[in-house]
């Protein structure tokens, strides 16, 4: 437990996430008719994944700083100041070379994954532009100018980094919920295509699935005593006229660690879940589902979390119990209740939408364009190969029938020597100057034809 130290000091669910193990104890288990069961010497408690691209990285680099005596020391006597500042990275330098040699071969692979990644991104975007800073923000967690060692810097902005991804994580989770709803631009688009009596089906038919799903039982107000006496009666299996919420805090701390961390609240909140939706209902959203689950966590961690640290002591815990909140608690709206987005907010999205549209429609035109460009380019080349397949199938004949092969002016290419000698003879007695050229109604065959093929090759 000694990762537990960094995330109370930095106030981060990146320990929370990664370093702390989460046993796999069901919800429903009675502790208090459980005795403790002994941790197995060597057993691999399994991490949550934190979704951050470089969870994997981030995973391996922690196992190996774990098993440095040194390091582990140094973090345990570290204060939220000097893991702020990096001076606990700079401990880096003392650690033993195996730890060291390690950590340089997990950046390597690395290193060499993203470059893989980044490569296959530029492939599948040549002909688009290209975000450069996007690409960039990719080694964000890693110093990428010394690929080979894993230096006090590589540590100081891993920390960093998934300190602040983590931080916006729920925030970038909420902003892509927001574009998956506003995605019923589609379905009026949709709508748009169908004659008046289809139209009217189909929305008869989305308003009757609409009501379908705000009809469920009441949903408790996400941690106020009706909600948790619900889950120790019907999760835990106690009787409710014995809550007690130290009792509840120790049975739900699933990992005995002294601390509700978000998995922990999360898996609290599945009974009121379960009433508004179903898997096999069709008009029931598990995406929609998991957004309220979000919701409702960060409701209570909102209310609970005192000093901010992602994580619920038992003394939050009960000094939020004391609360009137607790006791006469506001109804929750659920997220069918609530206006998730403004028509600003949709007329935006919709424009860009349809910007992205166009321009996949003009490249697809282009691409178009090309193909035919490209079917005229072949049937060219193929229309000159065929000419000049013509021709020498017409000088063969010619040899065939003994005439001699001919230029592309119609000259004899080829004489017999005696017949050579003879011109040769009149030409002196003659000159130059008497050469008569054919007369220009004269064209041979062989001469319609390599003047085609000369077409052919001038225009492609």
């Amino acid at each position: 437990m000694w990762w537990r130290t960094i995330e109370l000091q930095c106030y981060i669910f990146l320990v929370n996430c990664l370093l702390t193990g989460l046993e796999a104890v069901p919800i429903d288990i009675d502790k208090t008719k459980v005795k403790d069961v002994p941790n197995v010497e060597g057993e691999k408690i399994e991490t949550p994944d934190t979704g951050l691209y470089y969870d994997e990285y981030l995973r391996q680099v922690i196992d190996v700083l774990e098993t440095d005596k040194h390091f582990r020391e140094k973090l345990q006597n570290a204060d939220i100041d000097e893991i702020k500042s990096g001076k606990l990275s700079k401990e880096l330098d003392l650690v033993s070379h195996h730890v060291r040699t390690r950590l340089d071969e997990l950046k390597r692979q690395e290193v060499a994954r993203l470059r893989m990644l980044i490569k296959a991104k530029l492939d599948s975007i040549q002909d688009t532009g290209i975000d450069h800073q996007a690409l960039l923000k990719q080694f964000e967690h890693l110093n990428h100018q010394n690929p080979d060692k894993f230096e006090p810097r590589d540590l100081d902005m891993l920390i960093k980094a998934a300190t602040n991804d983590l931080e916006n994580y729920d925030r970038t989770r909420h902003e892509e919920f927001k574009k998956y709803e506003m995605m019923e631009h589609e379905r009026r688009e949709y709508l748009k295509t169908l004659n008046e009596e289809k139209r009217h089906e189909e929305e008869s038919k989305f308003e009757e699935m609409k009501k379908k799903h705000g009809n469920h039982p009441k949903i408790n107000h996400p941690g106020s005593k009706d909600q948790l006496k619900e889950v120790w009666e019907e999760a835990d299996g106690l009787d409710p006229r014995d809550f007690d919420p130290k009792t509840f805090f120790k049975l739900h701390d699933v990992n005995s660690d002294g601390f509700l961390d978000e998995q922990e609240l999360e898996a609290l909140f599945t009974k009121e879940l379960e009433k508004v939706y179903d898997p096999k209902n069709e008009e029931d959203d598990m995406v929609e589902m998991e957004e309220e689950r979000l919701r409702m966590r960060e409701h209570v961690m909102n209310e609970v979390d005192v000093n901010r640290d992602r994580l619920v002591t038992l003394e939050e815990f009960l000094k939020a119990t004391e609360k009137k909140e607790f006791l006469e608690p506001d109804s929750w709206e659920t997220l069918d209740q609530q206006q998730l987005f403004t028509k600003e907010e949709l007329k935006e999205f919709e424009n860009h939408i349809f910007e992205q549209e166009h321009k996949l429609k003009q490249k697809a035109e282009d691409l178009q364009k090309q193909k035919e460009l490209q079917l005229q380019h072949n049937h060219l080349q193929a229309q000159k190969q065929e000419y000049q397949q013509v021709v020498q199938q017409m000088e063969q004949k010619r040899l065939q029938q003994g005439i001699p092969p001919a230029g592309p002016g119609g000259e004899l290419k080829y004489q017999p020597p005696g017949q050579q000698q003879e011109e040769k003879s009149e030409k002196h007695s003659l000159g130059s100057d008497h050469l008569q050229p054919l007369p220009p109604q004269h064209v041979s065959p062989l001469q319609e034809g390599a003047a085609m093929a000369e077409h052919v090759q001038i225009h492609p």
